[in-house]
């Protein structure tokens, strides 16, 4: 019964643009002692298995990676990686879309937070 509630919120809601979720609020601003490529490619790597590829762009010293939704191709972004370079290492500010929907996939969070520290 979860899982329809969440199917038909996903449907009424829409889909979330680039620009929307660069508006919203962080889910989570925390730094880290890698670079940002070093970050990056932790993420990427940790999201393989359950996305399909990140989309990569650079910005100024940072990157940022825009992570695809799990359902439905060319919907729109699911969460934005701004990662910023820091004299030692990054800064990282994950925005999600439905960042206060209950029953998200949790894989995004975890892969972020998994990264954030570690060889």
């Amino acid at each position: 019964m979860k899982w329809v509630v969440a199917a038909l919120t996903l449907t009424l809601t829409g889909c979330a643009s680039v620009s929307e979720l660069e508006q919203s609020h962080e889910t989570m601003d925390v730094i880290s002692g890698k670079s940002p490529r070093e970050y990056a490619d932790c993420v990427k790597q940790e999201l393989a298995s359950s996305r399909d590829p990140l989309t990569e762009e650079q910005r100024g010293d940072g990157l940022r990676l825009i992570v695809p939704q799990k359902l439905g191709a060319g919907a729109g972004p699911a969460a934005l990686v701004e990662i910023d370079k820091r004299s030692n290492g990054s800064a990282i500010k994950l925005r999600e879309r439905l960042s206060n929907f209950p029953l998200r996939p949790g894989d995004v969070r975890k892969a972020t937070t998994a990264c954030i520290s570690g060889s």
